[in-house]
């Protein structure tokens, strides 16, 4: 009885070990996240705007909802540019995330080439907040409500 309890743990083991080999080389052959995201660590709901430069000029678009305590993706992929830029407004309060970088933005869905003449081409300007990656390949910012109400903007990279 003895001899037969450690015949089956052994086949156990290696069973176990042939599933964790199989894990581990699913886990070796999925490529690690890389993308931009944006968290919002407020309690309302927020409109999030991002900016960045390509090889044909600049590029402003947006809107990204995003609820209250939960994240979205706003580029997929590895990024290709190391400066992004980001503008976010709170849709309960009317607070906004914006920095000195002057850029193009649209009451509606948009996706908008260039970030001159935005009045004269029918759109707003907005001040968006630079986010330096350092080339890294992914990077997440997050919103949170400053001192006193204000608001504050945390960027922080790295791989995951």
């Amino acid at each position: 009885m003895l001899r037969r309890a450690s015949r089956v743990n052994c086949r156990g083991a290696v069973l176990l070990a042939a599933c964790v080999g199989l894990w581990g080389s699913l886990l070796a052959s999925t490529p690690a996240r890389a993308d931009f995201r944006v968290c919002n660590s407020t309690q309302n709901l927020v409109g999030v705007a991002i900016g960045y430069r390509t090889g044909s000029g600049w590029v402003s678009e947006g809107w990204w909802h995003i609820e209250k305590s939960s994240c979205k993706t706003l580029i997929e992929g590895p990024l290709e540019s190391r400066y992004y830029y980001i503008y976010a407004e709170d849709a309960a309060r009317g607070g906004r995330w914006e920095g000195p970088t002057q850029m193009c933005i649209a009451l509606t869905e948009f996706k908008i080439a260039g970030t001159n003449d935005c009045f004269a081409r029918g759109f707003q300007r907005a001040g968006f907040q630079e986010y330096d990656t350092r080339e890294q390949e992914n990077w997440m910012v997050d919103l949170t409500d400053g001192p006193e109400g204000g608001a504050a903007l945390t960027g922080a990279g790295g791989t995951q």
